[in-house]
């Protein structure tokens, strides 16, 4: 995979690392268990989003973009990087934020993630829960357009084949950390969304004849949707990288019961994942992806699906700047 024939802006701290987690997998006697950090990417706090926006950015420009729509939920990682990469490249950038929690309380609706929206300098416009948001980017990028502007429009997650290019890439950094470590990676574990980045990592992976499965844990969507969007992705991305191994239906797993009441609501297994990565190795997670793919990394660890000997690989997504918006459901006796 060529990655230099795609255009590109440089904003990730890159490679982020590649850590053993020994107290946890101690505490859990099961496999032995790593981190790679891509909350470490740097970007406004950093997150996986950031590896997607280089390559998207670098298309908006390439395309002479003068503006940047996108869309996420209230507390979403992913607009708040890319409000920061607008702010770094000096694009207008216009948030859509989805009220998917119906939660009202003025941490969750103005800290966090939104506080850091508006210090980025980004519009902000708030949609109801179940809103098209594709229609209404679309609503805003023709308002945008009649007034002379040249909008880009990058979907939620940064998740199109242009923003998995991000995870293609990373699968080819992991490989190369793991092979410098000389670690077996027996699998890599992760929370799914709107599955960008695991279509990235599956893609990447598979055409690296890595042998690495790769479990995405679901925080919205049913199993079989899920699995669905990440296959339609993978194979859309593969294509695009020019990749000449076709990928199976079954080189794309996911497990979509931990995802509690709902997107955006902690579930009792996130809330200890949070608790025990801070308490044992001094890394926070957030309570809306990588919380609740731990936990599923945790249940599965607990009922035996994974073996002492193994080595596996758990990709951190970021987010812990949406904790500050989530501070009641860890308060005493929470």
């Amino acid at each position: 995979m060529h990655l230099s024939r795609f255009p590109r802006r440089p904003y990730a701290h890159l490679p982020t690392p590649l850590e053993p987690l020994p107290r946890l997998s101690a505490a859990l006697g099961g496999p032995a268990l790593w981190i790679k950090r891509d909350d470490c990417t740097g970007l406004a706090g950093g997150g996986n989003k950031t590896r997607k926006l280089e390559f998207l950015l670098g298309d908006a420009l390439a395309q002479g973009a003068d503006c940047v729509i996108t869309q996420g939920a209230t507390q979403s990682n992913h607009v708040r990087q890319a409000a920061a990469a607008c702010a770094r490249e000096g694009l207008p950038c216009h948030l859509l934020l989805e009220d998917r929690t119906g939660f009202t309380d003025a941490e969750y609706r103005e800290n966090g993630n939104v506080l850091m929206d508006r210090l980025l300098g980004a519009t902000l416009e708030e949609r109801p829960a179940g809103t098209d948001m594709d229609a209404a980017m679309a609503v805003v990028a023709e308002r945008l357009a009649s007034e002379g502007r040249r909008p880009y429009v990058i979907p939620g997650g940064g998740s199109n084949r242009v923003g998995a290019l991000g995870y293609a890439n990373a699968a080819l950094e992991l490989l190369q950390q793991a092979n410098d470590a000389g670690l077996r990676v027996d699998r890599l574990v992760h929370a799914t969304g709107s599955a960008g980045t695991q279509a990235g990592l599956v893609a990447g992976l598979v055409a690296s004849s890595s042998g690495i499965p790769v479990l995405g844990v679901g925080v919205r969507t049913p199993a079989p949707a899920q699995h669905a969007k990440v296959l339609g992705l993978a194979r859309e991305t593969a294509d695009y990288l020019g990749s000449r191994t076709p990928i199976a239906d079954d080189d794309v797993q996911v497990n979509c019961n931990y995802i509690g009441d709902g997107y955006g609501m902690p579930t009792e297994g996130a809330i200890e994942a949070i608790r025990l990565l801070a308490e044992l190795e001094g890394i926070f997670l957030d309570p809306v992806y990588s919380a609740k793919g731990m936990a599923g990394l945790i249940d599965l660890i607990r009922k035996g699906h994974y073996a002492a000997g193994e080595n596996i690989v758990f990709l951190h997504t970021g987010g812990a700047q949406a904790l500050y918006g989530y501070r009641g459901f860890f308060d005493a006796g929470a």
